[in-house]
């Protein structure tokens, strides 16, 4: 049963860092309720009557969010929100919030890190190293980015600090994204593409940094593969499924590109027999690209922030997936 109190009741699902945490223990008008489990059943009865919910890999589902009557906000640390049922949300008029400066940086470099690796074929070079014959380091594999084409898909915070980095490594960065205005890619350096299908032949990289979407699912398969050049590299730190999975390795064995660096996978974690992860032209990491030290600090504050704001009426439009309930609310 609640305690009738005039305390604003937050339930933290997975444990937050602590700096994160201390914002909370920071105010006497809030009641901190933790549930570190996964679970629906589990998380529906940590739920009832709370006021908000800080969401880190749960699913939050109507079935959760009907425990909580006076639910206010949402707020996902982090940027992606599939997980949550934006429908019923709206249906409440209430925000979702999510932590929109907290890993740009640490993606950006993530998705530079795996191109580079991808380009310097780095774990073969590690591998031959390793050894008492290096003859294998001959012929030359490895090449270099400066000059080269790169594409990114999604021009968002993400794909902007993509092309920041890019550029300085001489790069020459074309953008697609057709929910961004052209001024924006060319203001930044970036050469706006309209069509992203029409210029993959001439492109030595693409880098994905769109959401996922009914749109973007299955964005790159046969066809798309087949348009690339026999030298490219794909990178996807985004979202697996945008890229088919099955499509990826059947141009990688057949040589229809060079190589990917994938960060996500359609099933995570996926089985330790999945095709992709016998092939050596791939370099993968595990859904952490906006993990580091500094980030996983930023996404529990703002995550945190973007709750208290809502409770002292100081909501940030910015951090808000589903706007129209800030009209709404009036």
């Amino acid at each position: 049963m609640a305690i009738n109190t005039n305390k604003k009741r937050v339930l933290v699902i997975q444990p937050l860092h602590p700096a994160g945490m201390e914002m909370l223990k920071a105010r006497d008008d809030i009641e901190i309720v933790e549930c570190d489990s996964l679970d629906e059943n589990v998380i529906a009865e940590a739920a009832k009557d709370v006021h908000a919910m800080t969401v880190r890999g749960a699913t939050i589902t109507r079935k959760i969010m009907s425990q909580a009557p006076d639910l206010m906000v949402v707020s996902r640390h982090g940027v992606g929100y599939d997980a949550v049922d934006l429908n019923t949300l709206n249906e409440r008029n209430i925000p979702l919030c999510i932590a929109i400066h907290s890993n740009m940086i640490s993606v950006a470099e993530q998705a530079m890190a795996l191109l580079l690796g991808l380009a310097k074929d780095i774990f073969y070079y590690d591998e031959v190293t390793r050894t008492d014959d290096w003859g294998p380091r001959f012929p030359t594999r490895a090449v270099d980015l400066d000059g080269k084409n790169l594409l990114i898909i999604g021009f968002g915070r993400i794909g902007r600090q993509v092309a920041k980095r890019a550029l300085g490594f001489d790069l020459k960065v074309f953008g697609y994204d057709p929910y961004v205005d052209d001024t924006i890619l060319k203001a930044a350096n970036v050469e706006p593409v309209s069509d992203f299908r029409k210029v993959l032949r001439d492109m030595d990289a693409v880098a994905i940094h769109c959401m996922k979407t009914e749109e973007t699912t299955n964005m790159f398969s046969e066809a798309e593969f087949k348009d690339m050049k026999p030298d490219a590299f794909i990178v996807n730190c985004a979202r697996g499924g945008i890229i088919n999975e099955r499509a990826l390795y059947q141009a990688l064995i057949s040589g229809e590109i060079k190589g990917a660096g994938l960060d996500v996978l359609l099933d995570e974690p996926s089985a330790a027999d999945h095709p992709l992860f016998s092939l050596k032209n791939v370099l993968l990491s595990p859904h952490i690209a906006g993990v580091t030290v500094e980030s996983t600090q930023r996404m529990a504050t703002q995550t945190v922030d973007n709750v208290l704001r809502v409770f002292d009426g100081n909501i940030d439009p910015e951090c808000v997936v589903n706007q129209s309930v800030l009209s709404s609310s009036g």
